[in-house]
């Protein structure tokens, strides 16, 4: 790999470019596909980048469901073709009483961090306002299964079921264009939710902010490409695309927001 890569991306993603370039090269060396954890929207494109020049290994994403955010890669020679089951899926209902108590997300993902599991294993959290599911990775299905018995103060059972039974998730994104003096993530923050960049550092400083599941702490960081920002008590940014400069010089971004 040309070391050049590495000035495309912030340099906290060296070890994500480095992981990746290792599936690929093992793909290439084995001449087989090879098989990754779930990434999210950025690390995805950051793979795509780093096949561009790469005539040999093509790869194809899939996590459940065509909108799905979380999605496994699979690097593989030009003469495989993938199979659905390639990439080793596993979806799991939370059966629990509906009709008297709910479920959130926070909820939901802090039970299975505290299950001991990495984020890594862990696909899409999807609902349709009711029920809740799970796509996971199917060797850590049966782990699930016996471990988790609650969710916060809520009696849950797991159940698999077949991918073709999953919920129509509901969509809460809407494609905006918002004007903002830079990608500093603390500027595109202020200039989508309207609120002041000191209250952006507030939010940072209390730990309320991530980028792309990680607690944020350094407010100048740089957004990129299909970055996905969660603002706690806001909503979620995910940067879709810089599609130039204002006449006032301000950049143009495309980004994707879910309002609170």
């Amino acid at each position: 790999m040309n070391s050049e890569v590495y000035q495309h991306f912030r340099a906290e993603e060296k070890p994500v470019i480095d992981s990746l370039n290792d599936y690929i090269n093992q793909a290439q060396n084995e001449y087989r596909p090879i098989l990754t954890h779930f990434l999210d929207p950025r690390q995805q494109h950051i793979a795509q980048f780093l096949l561009q020049a790469d005539d040999m290994i093509k790869v194809k994403a899939e996590g459940g469901f065509a909108q799905a955010e979380r999605k496994r890669l699979l690097f593989y020679p030009d003469y495989y073709e993938p199979q659905e089951k390639d990439f080793e899926l596993q979806l799991l209902e939370i059966n629990y009483p509906t009709k008297f108590v709910s479920l959130t997300h926070g909820q939901i993902l802090g039970t299975l961090a505290n299950s001991g599991l990495e984020r890594e294993v862990l696909g899409d959290i999807i609902t349709d306002s009711q029920r809740w599911q799970i796509v996971v990775q199917k060797n850590i299905s049966d782990y699930l299964l016996q471990q988790v018995e609650r969710i916060g103060k809520i009696n849950v059972r797991l159940e698999e079921m077949p991918l073709t039974q999953r919920l129509v998730p509901n969509n809460d994104w809407e494609l905006e264009t918002v004007p903002a003096s830079s990608l500093r993530i603390d500027t595109v923050i202020a200039a989508v939710y309207n609120i002041s960049r000191n209250r952006v550092k507030e939010l940072i400083n209390a730990k309320k902010v991530q980028l792309n599941w990680m607690v944020l702490t350094k407010p100048d960081t740089e957004l990129g490409v299909l970055d996905i920002v969660s603002v706690r008590g806001f909503g979620r940014i995910k940067l879709i695309d810089v599609l130039g400069k204002s006449k006032r010089g301000k950049l143009r971004c495309e980004v994707a927001v879910i309002r609170k």
